[in-house]
């Protein structure tokens, strides 16, 4: 199994240590690019594929990488609606 698939498989078993380092590692690898969103974002992050104009935007959690369990669901139907998980 290649890295890609094995990181579409963690996300979709959608586990509650699932991090922010491998939400990016992933939607870097899908052709997602990351932005900051400008200096007043805080935590907001965009990332955004040119090839086909789909965004989504995390929250970067802090001090731990560990997302909230809501926000790795969230990411995990937003790929599953756009055909990538």
């Amino acid at each position: 199994m290649i890295r890609l698939d094995k990181a579409k498989e963690r996300l979709r078993a959608i586990p509650k240590d699932y991090t922010y380092t491998e939400a990016r590692a992933l939607l870097n690898q899908l052709g997602f690019e990351e932005s900051n969103k400008g200096k007043t974002s805080g935590s907001r992050v965009k990332f955004f594929r040119p090839s086909d104009e789909k965004i989504i935007l995390l929250h970067k959690p802090h001090p731990s990488d560990v997302m909230i369990y809501k926000s790795v669901q969230g990411l995990a139907k937003f790929l599953k609606n756009i055909g990538d998980l």
